[in-house]
């Protein structure tokens, strides 16, 4: 039981527990996918072009968001949920940004069904490296053939057809954007509720004052 006096405690809770962005799985999502990108980018597209700034910024911006967010949710609950839709903006450009790379040279956009996309997502990867050991057994390295009429590394499924690193490096970057999104889309969701259930800094700080005057 909690003995001290309301406006005690008011004044104790004004300020949330805030800045645990880490341990949300969007943001550690968000920070594969802009890991992803920057090896992506470096080793498919010009490092002179503006795309290649771009992506990495884009990437960069969906981590830097969150986090931003969440370190300002002590103060402003507003400025978090604002700032974590900018994260989802940041990703959802990202993701057409891949997509365009995959049409303007003619390369296959996997459907979200696709046994490698849900492969990748079920091997829950933790970085860059963990990518890239996906993207060369689906490629039919360390054993593995991905040529016509063979079975790949998905659940003995038949391979459609043989094709390259930066096809596989695409799809496996969209198929982490599509988590990171879907996650974002949910975190929004609770945060919009809580806001609207709860109110923000404002309405907490009334209630303090208020509770201090009645208690004086």
């Amino acid at each position: 039981m909690d003995h001290n006096p309301p406006h005690k405690r008011n004044r104790r809770n004004l300020i949330p527990t805030h800045g645990g962005y880490k341990k949300l799985l969007s943001f550690q999502v968000a920070q594969l996918v802009y890991d992803v990108t920057v090896r992506f980018c470096d080793r498919y597209i010009n490092i002179r072009s503006r795309t290649h700034d771009q992506m990495v910024q884009a990437a960069r911006s969906g981590v830097q968001n969150i986090a931003e967010g969440s370190q300002a949710s002590g103060t402003s609950k507003k400025m978090e949920l604002k700032l974590t839709n900018v994260a989802r903006a940041s990703l959802e450009e990202l993701r057409l940004d891949y997509e365009d790379f995959l049409r303007q040279r003619g390369k296959a956009c996997w459907e979200t069904t696709d046994p490698r996309r849900r492969m990748l997502v079920n091997q829950r990867p933790k970085s860059a490296a963990d990518v890239a050991r996906w993207v060369r057994s689906v490629r039919g390295e360390n054993g593995l053939d991905g040529r016509d009429g063979r079975n790949g590394p998905w659940d003995g499924e038949v391979v459609p057809r043989s094709v390259g690193y930066s096809e596989i490096a695409a799809n496996g970057a969209l198929a982490l954007i599509g988590v990171a999104c879907s996650l974002l889309d949910r975190q929004l969701a609770s945060l919009a509720k809580a806001f609207e259930t709860n109110g923000g800094f404002t309405e907490r700080l009334y209630q303090t004052r208020k509770a201090r005057k009645s208690g004086q």
